[in-house]
């Protein structure tokens, strides 16, 4: 397919962080194997659910290909003997259930294309490498003095963004990377104002932002080049990992865990947040901040990726912010990423769980006083500070940043207007799940209470009381009856005199309704 044709008609942009769940259903016994019924479902709705079947050794392979991330993962052993048991079947089940939970809840690895492949084949069966071999090749054509040396393989967590070591034909000693990626689900912008844009990120000039070296796209795609930097991410010097290596293999288990110095965390900090205030005043939204998306440039920390927000890419912290209301525009998710990013660089790992009920010692409270501010149970439920506000913190407002470049990046008054509406679109969007997300969350909530053995309980008490009542009710009732009954008798009237009614006896149907 040349570099620019319209991608095909009908196209579903999927949103890549959207959790996906499994729960094996049944299993079934073939003649020398047992095959298991799984039920795949993405997001909160259960309408956006499939079946698929996997043997144990689909399992295995799995397994054996998520090797490279270094974890020690649950997954039942072989057992060539007896492995069609009916008991031993079932006890295989749930450690296949348990294991389905471990790749499914773990932020790094739900989101890897293993994974993604295993559970969603319709989605993801697609070869990206070959497509974005095919998209380079085409413009190189175009472009004959570039030259690709090799794939950087998996080296980025997103399935659909695919990234090469590049040189200049004239220069060959000079390294440099490309990156290509596909559209997401949150690209607004024309067509015409998405390439302008895009073509438009080379002439971005920050002292605290990576130059785009080259920059170019169509109405499906984007391609972009910047020099390779052998040093890595900030996410490389927290994890002590090797650039070139797959992303799964640097950052699931690292070896040795330990935060950055306190006057790195100050300084790396600062320059974050000046980036960040630059870009929210340019009304440029970002949404994309995450330690692999920070270049270390000597001791100077240049944000990556701008061009992701035009491609419309969802955010690798998604999943997170999704699940709090407060946090609804782009300025918000940038502060909220940056509590991640300040808890990696401060204790050399992710948080284990978002909110954050207590943090763990910390080089300075200072430090403590700003995670509390993006990560606390009370930051998420009451909405994030701005940057400005980030900025005037103690832990960073002593900061002396000694830069002599000029930042400089002119948008257009026009395409400044579509980043507007582009901007509130995404804002919309994510505002519209997060409502989704807390309905499902308040209906679960009502079906466990009222499914508590607390709340049987108290049903049944209160069925019982009812039960009580009513039989007293019957009881006054024939009572008033038999003494009507007998005035009648006595004033001469021709009734027939009648025995009371017994009482009628409590409902059993409500003591055995269920609960």
């Amino acid at each position: 397919m040349a570099f620019m044709e319209k991608p095909p008609a009908g196209k579903v942009l999927l949103d890549d962080t959207v959790p996906l769940t499994a729960a094996i259903e049944a299993s079934q016994s073939l003649q020398s194997h047992t095959e298991y019924i799984i039920r795949v479902q993405r997001g909160i709705s259960v309408e956006n659910s499939w079946q698929i079947v996997r043997r144990y050794s689909d399992f295995d392979l799995l397994n054996n290909s998520l090797q490279i991330a270094g974890l020690s993962l649950p997954l039942p052993p072989k057992k060539l003997i007896g492995n069609m048991d009916r008991e031993f079947i079932a006890e295989r089940q749930k450690g296949l259930q348990n294991y389905l939970n471990v790749i499914t809840t773990n932020h790094i690895l739900s989101n890897c294309e293993l994974v993604k492949k295993f559970l969603d084949p319709n989605n993801y069966s697609a070869n990206y490498t070959e497509i974005a071999l095919q998209q380079v090749s085409m413009f190189f054509r175009s472009e004959p003095k570039w030259e690709v040396v090799e794939p950087l393989k998996d080296i980025g967590w997103r399935i659909r963004k695919k990234y090469f070591l590049m040189k200049i034909k004239n220069q060959p000693k000079e390294r440099l990377v490309l990156s290509w990626a596909d559209l997401g689900p949150d690209k607004y912008l024309s067509d015409k104002d998405f390439q302008c844009l895009i073509k438009l990120l080379p002439s971005c000039l920050h002292p605290y932002i990576y130059r785009v070296t080259f920059a170019t796209a169509n109405e499906s795609s984007a391609l972009l080049i910047r020099m390779f930097n052998d040093k890595g991410t900030l996410k490389d010097l927290i994890y002590k990992a090797k650039p070139k290596d797959p992303f799964l293999k640097k950052y699931c288990n690292p070896k040795k865990i330990q935060g950055l110095e306190l006057q790195q965390i100050k300084t790396y900090g600062r320059q974050i947040l000046e980036v960040l205030k630059f870009l929210h005043d340019k009304g440029f939204p970002y949404g994309h901040l995450h330690a692999s998306n920070v270049m270390l440039d000597g001791d100077t920390c240049r944000l990556l990726d701008l061009e992701n927000s035009l491609l419309g890419l969802p955010s690798f912290y998604r999943s997170y912010f999704s699940q709090f209301r407060k946090i609804n525009t782009l300025e918000s998710m940038d502060v909220h990423c940056f509590g991640h990013l300040l808890y990696e660089m401060t204790y050399g790992r992710p948080p284990d769980s978002v909110p954050v009920d207590s943090f763990p010692p910390a080089p300075s409270m200072a430090v403590v006083a700003v995670l509390e501010s993006t990560l606390s149970c009370e930051a998420c439920k009451n909405g994030m500070p701005t940057v400005s506000r980030l900025l005037q913190m103690p832990l960073f407002s002593d900061v002396l940043l000694t830069t002599s470049e000029k930042p400089q990046f002119k948008i257009p008054t026009k395409l400044k207007e579509a980043l507007r509406i582009a901007k509130e679109c995404i804002e919309k969007r994510l505002i519209e799940e997060q409502k989704q997300i807390h309905q499902h969350r308040r209906l679960t909530r009502a079906q466990s209470h009222h499914g508590s053995e607390e709340e049987r309980k108290k049903r049944k008490i209160l069925a019982r009381k009812k039960s009580k009542r009513s039989a007293v009710e019957n009881n006054e009732e024939h009572s008033a009856k038999y003494s009507n009954s007998n005035n009648s008798a006595g004033s001469g009237a021709s009734s027939p005199l009648t025995s009371p009614s017994s009482p009628t006896p409590p409902s059993t149907a409500v003591e055995h309704a269920p609960f």
